[in-house]
């Protein structure tokens, strides 16, 4: 029996009102019913990490529906920023006890250690000196503890190559901090709006659908894709294991826009 469950949701994209529309969909829509399928078909989570791009247009009652939902959950949840989102207006508003943006949260014997990539006014990933201080801070107080990494752009090529300049600009003095510490079990980001599942080292990297549009795999330039949104379950166990599973809501994204200049 898994030690830990988690839920990862991630690039919600949520507009001002209710009613908005972005590329054809009403995204809170789906932010709503990926929620909702992920709770009715999983009987605990211990944590829900929301790792960036909350919000398409950041404004303060976008972020207040988003806490509302989540607050609904009756879990724990983190919540980081990504390149869309507004990071101080994040912390003010996810600034409860069930829902906010820590950096480090201690789960038995792992540790949840969640970063910033945010480069202001760039749609690119970067991780800051202090960024990495505090990683390596984190791993290096706690070696008894499994870790788990949060970031929300990706640090390693998914052959996509205009999302991959938008990798995370020092990912292999990242990844080189993370291959110091053997505790460093496994990094889950964001962004990338597809799956992915990729071993560098000892270190398991996963990225996770969002909760509306998805993008076309190994495509050269930005390509939508009708797959399904979805949601990602991280089940961490005692002895370092990490199991992890993708799950898509039934039904298809209806109106997305495919034709897309610039994202």
């Amino acid at each position: 029996m898994a030690s830990l469950s988690l839920l990862q949701i991630t690039d919600l994209h949520i507009l001002p009102s209710l009613d908005d529309i972005f590329l054809g969909i009403n995204t809170e829509h789906y932010f709503h019913a990926v929620v909702d399928l992920a709770f009715t078909e999983n009987p605990h989570f211990d944590l829900v990490l929301v790792t960036g791009d909350i919000a398409q247009d950041p404004c303060e009652i976008s972020y207040q529906r988003i806490l509302q939902k989540l607050e609904a959950t009756n879990t724990p949840c983190i919540c980081l920023p990504g390149n869309h989102d507004n990071y101080q207006l994040m912390q003010q508003v996810f600034n409860t006890t069930q829902v906010n943006c820590q950096k480090q949260v201690l789960l038995k014997n792992w540790q949840l250690i969640c970063l910033n990539s945010q480069i202001p006014g760039s749609p690119g990933g970067g991780l800051s000196k202090t960024e990495l201080l505090f990683l390596e801070d984190c791993l290096s107080a706690y070696p008894n503890h499994h870790a788990l990494i949060a970031v929300h752009h990706h640090c390693l090529e998914t052959k996509s190559a205009w999302l991959d300049t938008m990798i995370i600009e020092n990912s292999e003095e990242f990844l080189a901090i993370t291959k110091k510490y053997p505790q460093a079990k496994v990094i889950t980001n964001g962004h990338i709006h597809q799956e992915m599942d990729i071993i560098s080292g000892s270190v398991r990297i996963l990225g996770t659908p969002s909760t509306c549009f998805q993008f076309k795999p190994e495509s050269k330039t930005i390509t939508m894709d009708t797959t399904s949104p979805g949601y990602r379950v991280i089940k961490l166990y005692e002895d370092g294991r990490v199991e992890s599973k993708i799950t898509r809501l039934s039904e298809p994204l209806t109106g997305l826009q495919m034709d897309v200049p610039n994202y």
